[in-house]
């Protein structure tokens, strides 16, 4: 573990050795001037205040000269602390700052895939604690770099004193290093386990924030709060044994540069006696291991939190190590001024990596082939679990295909730059999220070029423009988290109208009109597609391609193409009607969708004739 961590704090040195040069300087000019001005006691006692004793008068000279000594000496100190510390600080934050990017910067890189297969909570623990613990022992290395130039040169200036005095010193020190270092190591696993429960304690209560209206709903309360309080017991246990086992090493560490000064102060006495030493020198000496003792601490501070050091770059290296980045090409699609663009999928294979490495691939698409001809609205149907989220997430390159090619406008899109593929296409998910900001800010995102008359337009096109203008500050209107200020329809008509901004030319609508009522998904899909509908005299959209998974048997109507999918596999293509009359499957399903539709209908009635009327 300690060579292990010591290759951690000798990575972030590589990273910054200005600032970590500037810093040990500060230290090393700190260390050296702690012996110095034990020296410097030593001889003001010896040529000064013990004369004065004797003579019972003291010298007004001598005495300005030693406190100007000692003014100066302590001025000084004061630079080497503000260097080393301003140095550390500095070095510590800065590396933080840089790997927090760094692994925000890989989240990004990597596929989704990937985040599949780690829980949010996991990933924000890696971007704040465990990047934080990595370079915690950052603030105290160079102070520690500073103790052991300390050690040496008082060594050294201990055996040009006095050798007895320097036994003692010989014998303390290692010691005293020696049991740093056995600390260490018992320390260790102690802080792993406590760096691994931090991250298992975030990664619960993240789940249960999010999940808070499932929890919440279903009754779950105290069965959720056990399920954390279990979690948290076992990070408090861990700290608790960390604090025991420092509890019981602190008091050692403290105590044996006390004991050796005891031993300097008996075996210089006797040397004083024998006539080998001075009273200067032996005042020296004993001061010297007073002032040591706290600078040595700074040597056990490091050593202590190399464990947990160790444990947090392991978790931070796994992301900066993980495999499966998404790399885009250099191919840019010809806008065609905004012309609607086509999509293609040709023998398309895909499955999920497991959690568990050595699991095999469970393979969720099989040979899908279909194309959304430009301008053209295709409707994606089949059971649930039969791979149409997925097929969504192909079309727009949030994953890439294990076999086979997704085309767009007749090029593979991992030949694609990313410009040109989020120029090009949209996605709008399943579940509609929103940003607790204002309405302007959650459509425009920050892209340049995005004028209110922009996100005017696009709010017409998703049916949005009436309940936003409708809002207390329009587009200023903050929504809440989530969007907790709306209804399900208009968080759904929010995030179309985000997609719709960039004028993208292939829309893929993963189910995402489902909470709105057919009528305003009707006249969605024709705005979209560049059609009259709607109410008269109403805007219509540029045209774009339009993929949708579709489940209500209203969307399915407005498509020009069905694609019926089963068990990842296309089994029917053709018009609504052809698949009625040549696809059983299709039909079972369309009418299983008919009659849930009709019933959550009936009862919607039911329960507003019960409304009392006032």
């Amino acid at each position: 573990m300690l060579g292990r961590g010591l290759r951690v704090l000798g990575r972030a040195v590589r990273e910054e050795p200005r600032i970590f040069a500037a810093a040990v300087g500060g230290s090393v000019l700190f260390s050296l001037l702690v012996i110095a001005n034990a020296y410097v006691v030593g001889a003001i006692v010896g040529r000064v205040a013990v004369p004065a004793i004797r003579t019972g008068r003291a010298e007004a000279g001598m005495v300005a000269l030693s406190a100007a000594v000692l003014l100066g000496i302590s001025g000084l100190r004061v630079v080497g602390i503000f260097g080393r510390r301003l140095g550390a600080g500095y070095m510590q934050y800065r590396l933080q700052a840089s790997y927090r990017r760094r692994v925000t910067r890989r989240y990004l890189e990597l596929p989704l895939s990937w985040h599949h297969r780690h829980a949010t909570g996991t990933l924000l623990s890696n971007a704040n604690s465990d990047v934080e613990a990595a370079w915690f022992p950052i603030a105290p290395l160079p102070f520690a770099v500073g103790t052991l130039v300390m050690l040496v040169a008082a060594v050294g200036s201990l055996f040009a004193t006095d050798w007895a005095l320097a036994l003692v010193g010989l014998a303390v020190f290692p010691a005293l290093f020696a049991l740093n270092v056995v600390y260490s190591r018992r320390m260790a696993p102690r802080q792993a386990r406590a760096q691994r429960m931090r991250a298992e304690v975030s990664a619960t209560a993240h789940e249960s924030f999010d999940g808070a209206l499932v929890v919440k709903t279903m009754g779950r309360e105290a069965e959720e709060t056990a399920r954390f309080a279990a979690q948290a017991a076992e990070l408090r246990n861990s700290l608790i044994s960390v604090g025991r086992l420092r509890g019981f090493f602190d008091p050692m560490l403290e105590t044996l540069p006390s004991l050796g000064t005891l031993v300097v102060l008996v075996v210089g006495a006797v040397r004083l006696r024998q006539g080998a030493i001075s009273v200067t020198e032996l005042v020296s000496v004993a001061f010297l291991f007073t002032v040591l003792a706290f600078p040595v601490r700074a040597i056990g501070w490091v050593l202590a939190e190399l464990p947990r050091s160790v444990a947090g770059w392991d978790r931070v290296s796994r992301v900066l190590a993980a495999t499966g980045q998404m790399p885009y090409g250099e191919t840019e699609l010809d806008p065609r001024d905004g012309a609607p663009a086509t999509l293609a999928f040709a023998g398309v294979g895909f499955g999920y990596e497991p959690a568990d490495p050595a699991a095999a691939v469970a393979p969720v698409l099989r040979d899908v082939t279909f194309e959304v001809p430009a301008g053209r609205t295709v409707a994606l149907v089949g059971p649930t679990g039969s791979g149409k989220s997925t097929i969504a997430s192909l079309a727009v390159r949030l994953v890439d295909p294990t076999a086979g090619a997704v085309r767009v406008d007749g090029v593979d899109a991992r030949s694609l730059t990313a410009a040109s593929l989020t120029a090009n296409t949209a996605l709008v998910a399943q579940v509609p999220f929103v940003f607790d900001d204002t309405v302007r800010a959650n459509i425009t995102l920050d892209r340049p070029g995005l004028t209110d008359e922009d996100v005017w337009a696009a709010l017409r096109l998703a049916e949005a423009a009436g309940f936003v203008a409708a809002l207390p500050d329009g587009l200023d209107t903050m929504v809440g988290e989530r969007g907790t200020s709306l209804s399900g329809g208009q968080r759904q008509r929010l995030t179309l109208a985000r997609a719709l901004a960039g004028r993208p030319r292939l829309l893929v609508l993963d189910d995402a009109t489902s909470a709105v009522d057919p009528r305003v998904e009707a006249a969605i899909l024709a705005a979209l597609r560049g059609r009259p509908g709607g109410d008269a005299g109403r805007p219509t959209g540029p045209g774009a391609s339009i993929l949708v998974v579709a489940y209500r048997r209203a969307t399915i109507a407005l498509a020009d193409e069905v694609v019926y999918i089963e068990h990842g596999r296309v089994v029917g293509r053709g018009t609504h009607s052809e698949l009625l009359a040549t696809a059983p499957g299709y039909a079972d399903l369309v009418t299983a969708y008919e009659k849930a539709e009709a019933e959550r209908e009936r009862a919607a009635g039911r329960a507003d004739e019960e409304v009392p009327v006032p």
